[in-house]
């Protein structure tokens, strides 16, 4: 084996990193349309072994199948790290919007682009080196490494219970390093401790039977009226779910977790310039808006459509209209409980006529910030950053919840995505410093994972 240290093998491999990471972006996993997940999904387990991580298709009946890695320690096979990653990607459109194709993997300075070059196939290339990296000097991992990558996360992981029950055993470990994990505007890694949860539902009203003149307005109520009338009824200007006992099960904030929220740098100025805002939900601004971020229940209304929304003017009277809505939820919201507050909530307002489909539901997880895990996290990003921060829970959502209750190990994200990097919008990118930092910070973590 070569003397060379796992931490300079990176160094001088990062071409490699680099071109396996455009490759994956080359073959489209769109979960949405069923584009290439198989495809995908062989790919991944070819790089997994090519890498030295002995792997195999775990599979359900017509579901998107999980690729499977494990490789055993010599020297400490009684701590073990799992990854969990995903291979499927967002779709593409709208493609006009992108400046080259989003399959493409084009490489310009120090960015490369194409759907998926962050979330999450350049995460999954650096856990994926930085294991390479330990057998390629050592011969051997500092602690027993298993990964598992799913193919519908991006639809919702509908499927993930079902394959966490039933390879429970296969999938045990001792901590879970996440899909994901963002680096701010300073080049800071923030390390979340949890996710929030997810409940994505449709409403739908239809009043005709067809698209009407829209002079008949004065006889015929108009579908699109109604649900919004309906929608106002949700939440107020101020972002407050207005639903009965949505919030009676919500734990506040515990004195740690307020401490770390105070502490976490959030540049306002930069994230109102990066998404063209002038002001925030409510005029929050400072510790209010970093809380929310954090621990605020969301309602949003991710798409409505009805009537006319083409070139020109058309004088029409929908016969229906729909709107999706996923409200993000906050540890202990039960999203099945949820569902039926929404539904009374409607109901109780005289909205019989709306009608409900429910997409998926994910309840919130969080890890406990005095997990001796999170130290050697921290340890980890600061030595190869510089500096990192701790973050009480992300924003955003995935089934983090499903993992912690299943494997009962604590949970963490570390990653390498830029927080301005377009994902899940035209023109995704990776950046290169950054993926080459991150494979360093899990080189380390693993080390000192194997150390306990």
């Amino acid at each position: 084996m070569s003397k060379m240290h796992p931490l300079k093998h990176i160094d001088t491999h990062m071409n490699n990193l680099i071109s396996e990471l455009q490759t994956l972006i080359q073959q489209p996993s769109v979960s949405a349309k069923n584009e290439g997940i198989e495809e995908c999904a062989q790919l991944v387990k070819k790089i997994l072994e090519k890498s030295g991580i002995p792997s195999e298709i775990l599979r359900l009946k017509n579901v998107a199948p999980i690729v499977y890695g494990e490789i055993k320690s010599k020297k400490n096979p009684n701590h073990t790290l799992l990854f969990y990653n995903h291979y499927d990607v967002q779709p593409a459109e709208p493609f006009e919007l992108w400046d080259d194709p989003p399959f493409g993997g084009k490489i310009k300075g120090n960015k490369i682009f194409g759907r998926g070059a962050s979330d999450d196939k350049g995460e999954l290339i650096t856990r994926i080196k930085a294991v390479q990296a330990h057998l390629k000097t050592t011969g051997d991992v500092p602690c027993n490494v298993k990964f598992v990558i799913e193919g519908e996360e991006e639809t919702g992981s509908a499927h993930i219970d079902q394959y966490l029950k039933k390879y429970k055993k296969k999938f045990s470990c001792d901590g879970v390093i996440w899909e994901f994990g963002y680096v701010d505007s300073k080049n800071r890694p923030i390390i979340g401790l949890g996710m929030k949860g997810l409940l994505y539902v449709e409403l739908s009203v239809r009043e005709s039977i067809r698209d009407a003149h829209s002079s008949l307005a004065v006889l015929i109520k108009n579908p699109a009226w109604r649900l919004i009338e309906a929608l106002k009824t949700l939440r107020d200007s101020d972002g407050k779910v207005l639903i009965k006992d949505w919030y009676k099960e919500a734990i506040p904030f515990s004195k740690k977790d307020l401490e770390i929220i105070s502490k976490e740098p959030f540049d306002e100025k930069s994230f109102k310039k990066e998404f063209g805002i002038k002001s925030f939900v409510g005029n929050m601004h400072g510790l209010s808006a970093k809380k929310a971020l954090v621990g605020n229940a969301t309602c949003n209304i991710a798409g409505f459509v009805s009537g006319y929304a083409g070139k020109g003017a058309k004088t029409v009277l929908p016969g229906d209209a729909m709107v999706k809505i996923d409200f993000r939820l906050i540890p202990k919201m039960d999203p099945k409980k949820q569902i039926v507050r929404l539904k009374q909530h409607l109901k109780s307002k005289g909205f019989n006529d709306v009608s409900i489909k429910i997409f998926h539901g994910e309840s919130a997880a969080r890890t406990n910030p005095s997990d001796p895990f999170v130290s050697k996290v921290k340890e980890a990003a600061d030595q190869s950053f510089g500096k990192s921060i701790l973050n009480v829970s992300n924003a955003g959502t995935g089934p983090m919840h499903s993992f912690v209750k299943a494997l009962n190990a604590p949970c963490i994200s570390i990653g390498s995505t830029y927080m301005f990097s377009r994902i899940h919008s035209p023109n995704e990118f990776a950046r290169v410093d950054l993926l080459k930092k991150t494979t360093k910070c899990i080189c380390i973590l693993m080390d000192k994972f194997g150390k306990d």
